[in-house]
This record gives C-alpha cells, sequence and structure tokens, in this order.
C-alpha cells in the first residue's frame, strides 16, 4: 500500500511569515505613497488571512501524521470437517452366509407359527361346535330319558291295573287263565301280585308251568344271567302256603 509522507511544519511557517512580511512592506510603501487603504485596516486584514491560514496548515499536517486506516479484517472460514470414517466393519462371507441362514430360519419359524395359529383357530371353532353340539345331546337325552319314564310311568300304571283284576279273582280262576299266558306277561303280573295272592294262584296253577313260572320269577328278581336249576318241591311249598 501506497503511503503519503506528513507535511513538515517549518516549512510553511516560514513560508506563512514571509508572506506577512511581503504585505506589511506593501501596506507601508502604499500608506507612505498615500494610495490605498488606511494601514490599520490593512494589517488587520493581514493579520486575519495570517490567523487564518495556520489551522488549515496544522489540520493538514495533523491528518497527514495520522496512519491509515486498518482494512476490515474478513472472518476466517473453518476448514471443511474431514469425512467421518465408516463405523461399519466389513462383513465376510462366512458371516454373510450365517445371517442368511438365520434370516431362513427365521422364517421357517414364522411359517410354522402362522400354521400353528391357523391349526390353533381351526380347534377352537372345532371346540365350539363340538360343545354345542354335546349340549344339544344332553338335552335330547334328558328329553328322551323323561319320554321313558313317563312311558314306564304308564306302563306300570297298567300292570298294576291288571294286577288288581287278578287279585280279585278267584285263585283258580286266575290260575287257569295263567296257565295259557306266555311267559314274560305272566311274570309280569306274578311280580307284581301280592305274595299270598300269587302263591294261591301258583296252587291252583298247572304243576309243570307253575314250576317253570318260579324259577323265571326268581332269576329275575335275584337278576341272575344263568339260568336257574329246577326247583324242587316247590308245589308242595306254594300248596302249603
Amino acid at each position: 500500500m501506497l503511503t503519503i509522507p506528513a507535511p513538515r511544519l517549518l516549512p510553511a511557517t516560514i513560508a506563512t511569515l514571509a508572506a506577512l512580511l511581503l504585505l506589511k512592506c506593501g501596506v507601508l510603501l502604499q500608506a507612505a505613497v498615500g494610495r490605498g487603504p488606511k494601514p490599520d485596516s490593512m494589517m488587520v486584514a493581514a493579520a486575519n488571512a495570517a490567523a487564518a491560514e495556520p489551522p488549515k496548515e496544522h489540520a493538514k499536517a495533523a491528518a497527514g501524521s495520522l496512519p491509515p486506516p486498518a482494512p476490515a479484517s474478513r472472518p476466517k472460514t473453518p476448514p471443511p470437517a474431514p469425512p467421518a470414517p465408516d463405523a461399519t466393519p466389513p462383513i465376510s462371507e462366512s458371516e454373510k452366509a450365517l445371517l442368511q441362514d438365520l434370516r431362513q430360519r427365521r422364517q421357517e419359524l414364522d411359517r410354522r407359527a402362522d400354521a400353528i395359529a391357523t391349526r390353533e383357530s381351526v380347534l377352537v371353532a372345532t371346540e365350539k361346535r363340538l360343545a354345542a353340539r354335546v349340549t344339544e345331546l344332553q338335552a335330547l337325552q334328558r328329553k328322551l330319558e323323561g319320554l321313558d319314564a313317563a312311558q314306564k310311568q304308564k306302563e306300570e300304571t297298567g300292570w298294576q291295573g291288571l294286577v288288581k283284576v287278578y287279585e280279585a279273582m278267584k285263585p283258580r280262576d286266575a290260575a287257569t287263565i295263567f296257565n295259557d299266558l306266555s311267559m314274560p306277561v305272566l311274570l309280569q303280573v306274578l311280580d307284581r301280585m301280592k305274595d299270598a295272592k300269587a302263591a294261591s294262584v301258583l296252587a291252583a296253577m298247572n304243576p309243570d308251568k307253575a314250576r317253570d313260572v318260579t324259577a323265571e320269577l326268581a332269576q329275575m328278581r335275584t337278576g341272575r344271567d344263568a339260568p336257574a336249576a329246577p326247583v324242587t318241591g316247590s308245589k308242595s311249598n306254594v300248596a302249603g302256603n
């Protein structure tokens, strides 16, 4: 940068004093000759000019002595940060194979889990249907049991009515009828008759028929599966009763 040298004050002061001296000489000559303005006014003008000039020179000297203004400093731009190194280490072939195997196993496990969930949902739906079916069958069973009980009660009422009829008859007349009755009907009637009435009827029946019906009646009452042995002396026992 080009630097302007500061002006020196001494030459300027000498030049100013020389000008004032010349001015005063000119004033004196004019006064002596009688032409020109008055000495007092000339002196005042010269003094004012001399007084006005030094401040300008001093101001120029002061301005020249000051150092030039420093240029404005530009903000420093920080250098760009270096790129961050890659933190992920390279994957080897064995690791890739292991990751692929794990991924396949995970997919297989997911498929198995989905299949198990589907089976469980099917089983739950099947259990619900079976539970509803069991409830229906239980209700039907209770209904059938009620109908069976009503039927048995009805049959029992019918057998009791028939028994009363035979109990009201004379033993000989009842025995004549019993000799021709089938064994299942005869067993049902004799089983419901009072023991005294049944003994009187059996005593009046055919001995072979009475023996057979006594054996069947005993088997029915005891609940034995095998046929009972022939009972000897049943006729005398019945007759004795």
